[in-house]
C-alpha cells in the first residue's frame, strides 16, 4: 500500500511541526488498513478530528455563524460518493462512503445528507468550533440576518483555503478522499469544489488525485480530473503535479495544491501557494 496525505495548501501555517506529526500520524492511522479506500479513508478521520485543520473540528464559519462540511471520495473502480453543506457533522468522508455504498447517488447535500449519516451511525451533533475559530469569529462584525446584507459582506470577508485529503493505491487499483469545512465567511450554503467530482477529488482505473486550494477556481478548472488525466496521458504523477498546478496558476490566477497516485506506486504532489504539508506511508 502506498499512501500520501496533505493538510491543505494555504499560507504558512503556525506551528507546522504539530501539523507535521498530526500528518504523519494520519498516514500511519491510513497504512493500518489493508483495503484501498479504507486507508485514506482512515487518514482523513484523523485530520477531521484535529482543530489544526480545516475539516471537521475547527473548520471555516459561513456567514450565518454555522459550520458546514463537505467530502468526496472515488476509486479507481468507478465507486464515487460525497455529502456537503453538513452542519455538526465531523467526519464528512465517511458520510461520503455511505453515500458511494449504501446509496445510488453520487451527491447529497444538506439536512438529508445529515439525516443518512445518522441513520449509519455516524456522530450528527458534534460541536465543530474550535478555541482558534471561536476568537477568529468573535473577532468579525458579522453580517445581518438578511441574505443581501450578509453577500455584501462576503464580497469583503470570504478566503482562506486549507482542504484536507489523501490518495492510496494497492497496486492493483486506486483511491482518493478530500475533505473540507469550506473556505472562512462564505455565504451560507456555498459549496465549493470538495464535493465535486473532478474538482476535488477523482480517480481513474490507474491515478488518483486529491486537490485543496481556491474553491471556486479549482470547481472551474477541474484540477482533480486534469492531473488524472494527464497520469493517464503517460506522465509519472510528480509531473502530472508540477505541470497541472503551473497551468492552473496560469489560467485562473489563484492558489492551489494536489497530490496523486498511480497504480505503480509513484505518488506526487505541487501547490503554487506558500506551503503545503504532506505525510507519505508505505508498505
Amino acid at each position: 500500500m502506498e499512501l500520501l496525505v496533505h493538510g491543505g495548501a494555504g499560507g504558512n501555517p503556525e506551528a507546522p511541526e504539530r501539523r507535521q506529526s498530526v500528518l504523519d500520524r494520519a498516514a500511519t492511522a491510513g497504512l493500518e488498513n489493508t483495503d484501498v479506500r479504507s486507508a485514506p479513508l482512515a487518514a482523513v478521520r484523523v485530520l477531521e478530528s484535529d482543530p489544526r485543520f480545516n475539516a471537521g473540528v475547527g473548520s471555516a464559519v459561513q456567514s450565518d455563524g454555522v459550520i458546514r462540511t463537505d467530502a468526496g471520495l472515488m476509486t479507481g473502480d468507478g465507486t464515487t460518493g460525497a455529502a456537503c453543506a453538513m452542519p455538526a457533522v465531523e467526519h464528512a468522508g465517511a458520510v461520503a462512503e455511505v453515500v458511494a455504498t449504501e446509496t445510488p447517488h453520487v451527491l447529497v447535500a444538506g439536512q438529508r445528507a445529515v439525516d443518512l449519516a445518522g441513520a449509519y451511525g455516524i456522530p450528527t451533533d458534534v460541536d465543530l468550533w474550535s478555541e482558534r475559530s471561536r476568537e477568529r469569529w468573535a473577532e468579525l462584525s458579522t453580517p445581518g440576518e438578511a441574505t443581501r446584507d450578509q453577500l455584501a459582506w462576503v464580497r469583503e470577508q470570504f478566503g482562506g483555503t486549507d482542504t484536507v485529503g489523501a490518495v492510496a493505491t494497492d497496486g492493483e487499483t486506486v483511491a482518493a478522499v478530500t475533505s473540507t469545512g469550506g473556505r472562512w465567511c462564505a455565504l451560507a450554503g456555498r459549496v465549493g469544489d470538495v464535493p465535486q467530482v473532478g474538482a476535488g477529488y477523482y480517480a481513474s482505473g490507474h491515478a488518483a488525485a486529491s486537490a485543496t486550494g481556491a474553491g471556486e477556481a479549482i470547481a472551474r478548472f477541474g484540477l482533480a480530473r486534469r492531473v488524472v488525466d494527464a497520469i493517464e496521458d503517460g506522465d509519472d504523477p510528480e509531473t502530472a503535479t508540477a505541470r497541472t498546478i503551473r497551468g492552473f496558476g496560469a489560467e485562473t490566477g489563484a492558489e492551489a495544491g494536489v497530490i496523486a497516485v498511480d497504480t505503480d506506486g509513484r505518488t506526487g504532489s505541487a501547490f503554487n501557494s506558500a506551503g503545503m504539508q504532506t505525510a507519505a506511508a508505505s508498505h
